[in-house]
């Protein structure tokens, strides 16, 4: 590559690191590859040939996300090979529960100044999501902008695609009272109300390597913990039995998400007793004074996905989750109610 601009140097972008960072990240991304996969990295665009084998009317369903203030952490931490893991699940995991399976990501790096190998670094977590949803990088991009961002910080976003046939979307409208809500366990914070928790620990380099008993480790290494990526617990879920709904905790907590799949007429009765709060919720809250209700209003509070199924189909469906390698029980039920979600 014989491009360089000296006077860009001087103004704060060295296009020579970009070219670097590219062929540092290359085999992360090789990891990802799928055989849908028709281009490689550095073209104007990713060529991605869908497999339509038992889709007979294919419907493309996309997400899109970012990382937010949890960023902060990992810059405190020096640690920047797992946000990337909670980019792609933000994404994947919204996709899902349309009952869709994820094909390919792009992500999007905006940085002070790039440092290649810390660009390899984040995206050596964005592979690692990848290869857990089963999906390709096939694309993204780096933008240095000095000036914009401290030299020191970056933001990450990302993009995906899946695709459901039309008939297996999965319809909410044909819940009712009476049907099972299961919840599939996170593996704490995820990516969601940071503001928040940097604002209750008064986030800073000691406080994040203060251990704590119940935690089991550090406050930085619990809080940087990965989003969950549930996408082949929920592909084998969709194979064995009749969802009719899914909801992805994220921000807004409970009562924010599941009210999203759920019709006007019915409401998430939840049993408190029933939630399985992490340790961390429990941390987060007595440490800040914060409310029940605002908790469950914020964070996952150890409930990554819920979803809805007939009675009759529950205790087969926890087994197929939990047979994927995550853990899942009975939360609740739907009732007749418009108050979006009842916690008793």
């Amino acid at each position: 590559m014989k491009s360089y601009s000296e006077s860009y140097k001087k103004a704060g972008v060295d296009v020579t690191a970009g070219y670097k960072a590219v062929e540092l990240m290359k085999a992360h991304i090789a990891k990802t590859m799928t055989s849908g996969v028709l281009s490689g990295i550095g073209g104007f665009g990713g060529l991605f040939e869908i497999d339509m084998t038992g889709i007979s009317k294919p419907v493309l369903v996309s997400g899109t996300d970012g990382v937010g203030t949890k960023l902060k952490i990992a810059f405190l931490m020096n640690k920047h090979n797992t946000v990337g893991i909670d980019c792609v699940a933000m994404c994947v995991n919204d996709i899902i529960c349309c009952g869709a399976k994820p094909q390919f990501f792009l992500d999007y790096i905006a940085v002070g100044k790039n440092y290649p190998e810390k660009i390899a670094d984040i995206v050596s977590g964005v592979a690692e999501g990848c290869v857990q949803s089963g999906c390709a990088l096939i694309g993204g991009e780096t933008a240095e902008m000095p000036g914009f961002y401290p030299v020191d910080e970056y933001d990450l976003a990302g993009f995906a695609v899946g695709v459901v046939d039309k008939d297996k979307i999965l319809k909410p409208e044909t819940q009712k009272a009476g049907d099972v809500l299961i919840a599939v366990k996170s593996s704490g914070v995820h990516s969601n109300g940071f503001s928040l928790v940097r604002n209750v620990f008064t986030v800073n380099e000691q406080n994040l390597k203060r251990h704590f008993s119940d935690l089991g480790t550090t406050l930085g290494d619990c809080l940087l913990t990965p989003t969950k990526i549930y996408v082949k617990a929920i592909m084998n879920l969709l194979d064995k039995v009749n969802v009719k709904s899914i909801s992805h905790i994220t921000g807004g907590g409970f009562y924010e998400n599941i009210p999203r799949s759920l019709p006007k007429n019915l409401s998430a009765k939840i049993e408190r007793n029933a939630v399985q709060v992490l340790p961390i919720f429990d941390l987060i809250a007595r440490t800040g004074n914060i409310p029940e209700r605002d908790m469950f209003n914020t964070f996952n509070m150890g409930v990554g996905m819920v979803v809805c199924v007939d009675k009759n189909d529950a205790d087969k469906a926890v087994s197929a989750i939990n047979e994927s390698g995550e853990e899942a029980y009975i939360l609740g039920e739907l009732v007749e109610s418009e108050e979006g979600v009842i916690i008793c």
